[in-house]
C-alpha cells in the first residue's frame, strides 16, 4: 500500500465522518502531566509531528455498549479506541491498525505495560521488514512513547497497544497488527489503564458506521443506541 493511497484514505474517511458527527468535545493533550523523560524524549523526535485529523483526535463521546467502565474497546474498522469512562460515556482516541491480513480481533487482558519501551520483532516482522532483532527505547522506537501487553488465556498475544513515531498514519491500517496511538495519547491512555484491563477488540464489520453508530456517538442527539 503506497504512502499517497493511506493518506488519501485517512482524508477521505476523515471528510465522511466529520461530515456525520455534530459536535464533539475534542480534548487537548495535557503536557503537565508529562514526565521530565517524556518531554525530554517527545522534543527530540526526528518524525513530523503531524497534526492528527479531526475526526481522529481524541474526544469524550457518548457511549451505548454495555462494557464496564475502565475496560478498552478497539473498532479497527473504524480506527477507534474507546476507553469507557463512568455515566455512558468514553474517551475516543484515533488510532493505526493492522492491514486486514494482519489483524488481530478477540478478548484480552493488558498483562502489563511498559513506558518508552524497547521493540523486540517478531521472527515474522524480522523477515518481512528487514528490521533488526531489538531497537533500543527512545523517540525514533517504533513503539513509542507507552505499550499495554496484551495477554488471553494467561499467554501474551504479541498484540500491543502502543505509541507510535509515524503520526500521519493514524486512521490508517498498515501495522503488522498492533494498535498504535500518538505518543501523546499513548501517554494519556497509559496513565489510566491498570494491569488486568480488559480489552476487546471486535471482530471485523461488528464496529461502529458514520450512518449507523452502534458504539459512541459525538452528540446525544445524533441517533439512538442499539440494543445488545
Amino acid at each position: 500500500m503506497s504512502s499517497l493511497k493511506v493518506m488519501l484514505g485517512i482524508l477521505a474517511a476523515g471528510l465522511m465522518l466529520s461530515g456525520c458527527m455534530q459536535a464533539t468535545h475534542y480534548e487537548a493533550t495535557d503536557t503537565k502531566s508529562f514526565k521530565p523523560k517524556d518531554k525530554e524524549l517527545l522534543a527530540k523526535v526526528k518524525y513530523e509531528n503531524t497534526p492528527v485529523a479531526e475526526p481522529f483526535r481524541r474526544a469524550i463521546v457518548e457511549y451505548h455498549r454495555k462494557e464496564s467502565p475502565g475496560s478498552i474497546v478497539v473498532d479497527s474498522d473504524n480506527h477507534y479506541l474507546y476507553y469507557v469512562l463512568e455515566g455512558g460515556k468514553a474517551i475516543r482516541y484515533g488510532i493505526t491498525v493492522g492491514e486486514e491480513a494482519m489483524a488481530w480481533s478477540g478478548i484480552a487482558k493488558v498483562g502489563s505495560k511498559t513506558e518508552w519501551p524497547a521493540w523486540h520483532p517478531t521472527p515474522g516482522e524480522i523477515s518481512r521488514l528487514g528490521v533488526p532483532t531489538y531497537v533500543a527505547p527512545g523517540p525514533d522506537n517504533p513503539m513509542g512513547s507507552r505499550a499495554l501487553y496484551l495477554y488471553s488465556g494467561g499467554k501474551d498475544t504479541l498484540f500491543r497497544i502502543h505509541g507510535t513515531n509515524q503520526p500521519e498514519y493514524i486512521g490508517a491500517s498498515i501495522s503488522s497488527g498492533c494498535i498504535r496511538l500518538t505518543n501523546e495519547d499513548a501517554i494519556d491512555l497509559y496513565d489510566r489503564v491498570k494491569v488486568g484491563t480488559l480489552v476487546v477488540v471486535l471482530e471485523p464489520k461488528h464496529g461502529d458506521s458514520p450512518y449507523n453508530s452502534r458504539l459512541a456517538l459525538g452528540n446525544s442527539q445524533t441517533g439512538q443506541a442499539a440494543s445488545y
